[in-house]
């Protein structure tokens, strides 16, 4: 017996958001974009590494991002790390850094654990990304749905960039469309 993969969205809908991320990245000056590969960001990644004027960095790590974003900021660099929320406990300690420090920082989560999660694995760390993330001191700002995605993660992308702080976007897996196996 063979088993697949599949989402419960529409791809197209994805591709929507993920517009609406890459044109917010454009317009306000995201010259880098780090990410370990995922499924929840494929089309945004997809915008970025198609972009000559965007530098898409693929990384091993979800913390190395966090030490790309500081290195950018001091070159006079925007950066955005892209990461499902199982990384985000890989890079709490790297994430103090972000305040210890005081630069832009900008993140972008897909959330797994939540709304139609069938891999109980993704479940602890999905439900303690909010607070993980706040214990750390950044600022969370959350999406469920597509039509607010443009506006959150442009306000989100000037309270970073503009106050000198954390911000992360967390990118509800009903928004990203969760994975189920089928037969």
């Amino acid at each position: 017996m063979s088993t697949t993969a599949a989402k419960l969205s529409d791809d197209s809908h994805s591709q929507h958001w993920a517009s609406d991320i890459y044109d917010v990245f454009k317009a306000q000056g995201v010259e880098i974009v780090s990410y370990v590969p995922d499924a929840g960001h494929t089309h945004l990644i997809k915008r970025c590494e198609s972009d000559p004027e965007i530098h898409a960095v693929t990384l091993t790590t979800e913390e190395e991002g966090v030490a790309l974003a500081a290195g950018a900021y001091l070159g006079g660099k925007r950066a955005a790390l892209l990461m499902q929320s199982s990384g985000v406990g890989n890079c709490i300690n790297m994430m103090s850094l972000v305040g210890t420090c005081s630069f832009p920082f900008l993140c972008l989560i897909t959330m797994r654990g939540e709304w139609g999660e069938f891999n109980p694995w993704q479940v602890p760390m999905g439900q303690g990304t909010p607070a993980a993330l706040t214990a750390m001191g950044i600022i969370v700002q959350r999406v469920a749905e597509a039509r607010e995605v443009r506006a959150t993660v442009l306000a989100a992308t000037k309270l970073a960039f503009q106050s000198y702080c954390g911000v992360a976007v967390l990118l509800s897996q009903r928004l990203i469309g969760a994975k189920q196996f089928l037969e």
